[in-house]
């Protein structure tokens, strides 16, 4: 069952919330040491104009998204 607002109304789901987004930065914090250059330790995979350029000049690692627009674009280009 959907809950509209649930972080705010029910603390499992605030707790599954902050729980879900220590993993994720953790998980950023290691892929950061295995592709240095992507700064991915401080944008945690969000699409910051860093991570774009990084994108670009770097390549496409295997944790990239194939289906978003810019990782697409940047394998289009590597062909």
């Amino acid at each position: 069952e959907a809950v509209v607002k649930g972080d705010s109304r029910v603390p499992a789901i605030a707790a599954a919330s902050i729980l879900a987004k220590v993993t994720r930065d953790r998980e950023m914090v290691a892929l950061d040491i295995e592709y240095p250059g992507y700064g991915i330790a401080g944008h945690k995979g969000y699409p910051t104009k860093v991570h774009m350029e990084a994108l670009q000049r770097l390549g496409v690692t295997p944790f990239h998204r194939r289906s978003y627009a810019p990782v697409r674009a940047a394998l289009e280009s590597e062909q």
